[in-house]
């Protein structure tokens, strides 16, 4: 779902090295010798961030594979074996996600689930794709990811490409607008879909009178919305996070900027709501992948991870929880924990069936068929 940070120039050498491991959460174990593996247990790594700005999207990620996993060992496990999830935080920050990976690596992990901000997967794919270790990354979706052309990556949520077009397609095409304008926070991620945005409202016939970064901490955008309003936009769409999105929202209706506005995929949180308050946020768009509210076949699960968890599904757990099935489907019909042979099973995938659809792989580890939708605040809440 993503947030692609500063990345220091000594990072691929950093991504080679065994580092300390950083803090984890929830269950963890050794891997043996063959591939974490042992006559019980299959060992599978899970990253995600647990601390920072994004924790809440990484507790939200890790509870739908936990659910997951432990509905799959209630059915016997794989081939036999049990799942046993390590987890491991990469705090949506480069340099501890690689830490983080290298933990996974060193304990043995076959595999690995997980990935919110596409700055902390790109490093940590590396480690991985160096070690011959397949993931599958459930949020992160920068195109940046499969660009590195590893061929043990492999995403079950739409790339920025897929968002940019459908962004450009609802503003131009849908809302009959001529005059865009784009902003994000220079976050190599928000940085990547706005330009992605830029060149399809460009051949869709818009015309771009504003393209903007702001600081994410920033928490006063009377400069940038008074260019925003002299450049009269019939729609703004935000590529960041939620919140900051959420003060520029507020701030964007208190301005009287013209048009409406819209927010990417890593704003789609109700914190969101929230932040910009419920009349501001009234008729905000968000781009996104199919999230659990919206899905009549997700009904059960979204019963179930409220009753083990207290509290509803976050906007990406629909999609960890069915990266973590379609992994252990990959383990079963590899037959084995070679992991090799996993990524062989990952890329012959085929009609998975998932809550948001069938998933098959293209060449480059992406889905064949978009997921990408657009939903709108109505009266306080997300609504298709």
């Amino acid at each position: 779902m993503k947030v692609l940070k500063k990345i220091g120039l000594g990072l691929s050498v950093f991504s080679l090295l065994a580092v300390t491991a950083c803090g984890s959460a929830g269950t963890s174990g050794g891997g043996s010798s063959q591939g974490g593996s042992t006559a019980s247990e299959i060992l599978i790594g899970v990253q995600s961030p647990t601390t920072g700005s994004e924790a809440k999207m990484g507790q939200d990620i890790n509870n739908a594979i936990q659910l997951a996993a432990d509905e799959i060992n209630d059915k016997g496990g794989i081939n036999g074996k049990k799942i046993k999830l390590v987890f491991a935080d990469d705090a949506c920050d480069p340099q501890t996600a690689t830490a983080a990976a290298n933990k996974l690596v060193s304990q043995g992990v076959v595999a690995v689930v997980g990935g919110y901000c596409s700055g902390a997967t790109l490093p940590a794919s590396g480690v991985y794709h160096n070690a011959g270790i397949p993931m599958v990354v459930t949020a992160a979706n920068s195109a940046k990811i499969p660009a590195q052309g590893y061929k043990e990556i492999f995403l079950v949520n739409g790339t920025t490409v897929h968002q940019g077009e459908v962004a450009a397609d609802h503003m131009v095409a849908k809302l009959g607008g001529k005059r865009i304008a784009i902003v994000h926070d220079n976050s190599a991620f928000a940085k990547d879909l706005a330009e992605i945005t830029k060149k399809a409202v460009e051949k869709k016939g818009g015309q771009v009178v504003a393209f903007e970064a702001v600081n994410p901490e920033e928490k006063d955008f009377t400069s940038l919305l008074t260019k925003l309003k002299n450049a009269k936009p019939d729609a703004t769409y935000w590529t960041a996070y939620y919140a900051a999105g959420g003060l520029l929202i507020k701030q964007f209706k208190q301005l009287g900027v013209p048009g409406v506005i819209g927010v990417g995929d890593g704003a789609n949180d109700k914190t969101l709501i929230d932040i910009a308050g419920k009349q501001a946020a009234e008729g905000t768009f968000v781009t996104t992948s199919p999230t659990p509210e919206f899905l009549p076949e997700a009904k059960s699960f979204n019963e179930s991870y409220t009753k083990k968890f207290s509290q509803a599904p976050g906007p990406y757990s629909a999609l960890s929880y069915d990266g973590m099935r379609l992994l252990a489907d990959a383990i079963s019909r590899a037959g084995s924990t070679d992991k090799a042979a996993i990524v062989k099973a990952l890329k012959e995938t085929k009609a998975f069936k998932t809550f948001g659809g069938n998933v098959s792989f293209k060449e480059d580890g992406t889905l064949e068929k978009s997921n990408f939708i657009v939903i709108q605040v109505k009266d306080g809440k997300f609504s298709k």
